[in-house]
């Protein structure tokens, strides 16, 4: 099993019309419970439109995005599924519910980390 980020940029949204929000909401909402159904939702939601907040390694705290930053994600999904194809059709489904494309890109596995949440989860 592989984990999958499915998000959209910050303001894809944009083009919908008010009055056609709690259509988009309930959509959006149906996949999700498909997904948890489906036992492949692993976590997800929009991000409040806020500038970030740049957090250094010496600890130090900025505002604001990085320069060079053009796009900034605006909601996102993260589904653990068997393959890229059957995260892509995830991907359209979450892209039919908020009516706007989604990006789908692979998550690195981190096998250690993996059995970190393992045993702590066994307490």
């Amino acid at each position: 099993m592989a984990r999958y980020l499915i998000s959209f940029n910050d303001g894809a949204m944009d083009h919908i019309p008010a009055e056609d929000w709690p259509d988009v909401g309930k959509a959006s909402h149906a996949v999700v419970q498909e997904a948890i159904n489906a036992g492949v939702w692993v976590f997800g939601g929009g991000l409040e439109r806020q500038r970030a907040s740049i957090v250094a390694t010496d600890g130090s705290v900025t505002d604001g995005l990085y320069p060079e930053t053009k796009e900034v994600i605006g909601g996102f999904a993260v589904v653990e599924v068997p393959t890229r194809e059957e995260a892509l059709t995830w991907a359209a489904r979450i892209a039919a519910g908020c009516r706007c494309a989604q990006e789908v890109r692979e998550l690195m596995a981190d096998p250690e980390t993996d059995e970190m949440i393992r045993r702590a989860r066994r307490g």
